[in-house]
């Protein structure tokens, strides 16, 4: 293994999505986003809950139709 990747490796993300934020502030549930997306709860729970490295532009956009609002606010800074 390289020394950039193991350095890369120990980055934390520095991103986080709010989209949990965003449907408590709508009054909207991860069921009712998961029917609004068409995606499995499994796959849009690993979206929510932050749990995955990679998220298709097309996903982004999807959920800014649907939660009505723009890539900014979709993302915060981490801060841990």
């Amino acid at each position: 293994m390289t020394k950039a990747v193991k350095q890369v490796k120990g980055i934390q993300n520095m991103l986080r999505l709010r989209v949990m934020e965003i449907l408590e502030e709508q009054g909207h549930s991860k069921y009712w986003l998961c029917k609004q997306i068409g995606y499995s709860y499994d796959n849009l729970n690993r979206i929510v809950e932050n749990k995955t490295k990679q998220i298709r532009f097309e996903t982004l956009e999807n959920l800014c139709k649907i939660l009505n609002c723009s890539v900014g606010e979709l993302f915060e800074e981490d801060e841990d």
